[in-house]
């Protein structure tokens, strides 16, 4: 299990920004009648995802797991939830993406928190990203 230690040089999250890349968008359910958009980037680690649920272009779910660690944030509770994910449990559940659970800290890693808003800073002149950047201001 990782440590709570989040001292990334600025190089190494600038490369984690730059690694983000895009999935497409046909892999997500959307549902336009409603106003629904999904988006999904990965980065080249493993386990290193960025979601967005976007409804009339704003966003109302935002997820970044990274290293066995997620931090989640939602519109109708609008406050950082930190956790765990099992993606570094091994067993045969595991080796499936569509498996990933994630349990929730008893409190808010603040460190982790600040580490993702410093990553998605690196991307900040994207929309997406800037929209998330927003969020911190929460």
């Amino acid at each position: 299990m990782p440590d709570n230690n989040y001292v990334l040089e600025k190089k190494e999250i600038i490369l984690l920004g730059a690694s983000l890349r895009k999935i497409e968008q046909k892999l997500l359910k959307q549902d336009p009648e409603k106003g629904i958009s999904r988006i999904w980037f990965q980065g080249e680690e493993p386990y290193f995802d960025v979601f967005f649920e976007l409804q009339n272009d704003e966003i109302v779910w935002f997820q970044f797991t990274w290293r066995g660690k997620s931090l989640s944030w939602k519109s109708q509770k609008p406050e950082w939830q930190t956790g765990t994910t099992n993606e570094f449990k091994i067993d045969d559940v595991s080796f499936y993406a569509a498996s990933k659970t994630i349990e929730n800290d008893r409190e808010t890693d603040w460190d982790f928190v600040n580490l993702v808003k410093s990553i998605i800073l690196t991307r900040a002149e994207e929309d997406i990203f800037n929209k998330a950047l927003a969020l911190f201001n929460y």
